[in-house]
């Protein structure tokens, strides 16, 4: 049984991100990437996937970084609640 890592937060505020209408975008849902809010396969090993996002239009989206968002990939507020 391969055991799953919890998430780290990457930040305690959301990342401004200028998305591409129709792009497709793989979020980190881990933490540990270096390029934040993105994937860079830092999760391997950790039984953590990164969430595939295809913006529906270009414009500013906020990324979740704590990645404790109930609104996966999006910012929901969680980082207002999490401890310090």
């Amino acid at each position: 049984m391969i055991e799953t890592a919890q998430p780290i937060p990457a930040a305690r505020s959301p990342i401004s991100v200028q998305v591409e209408a129709g792009k497709t975008y793989w979020w980190c849902t881990c933490g540990r990437s270096k390029k934040q809010p993105f994937c860079d396969g830092a999760h391997k090993g950790t039984g953590l996937t990164p969430l595939t996002y295809t913006a529906e239009a270009a414009g500013e989206l906020w990324f979740c970084a704590c990645k404790a968002t109930q609104g996966q990939p999006l910012c929901d507020g969680s980082h207002n609640t999490l401890a310090p």
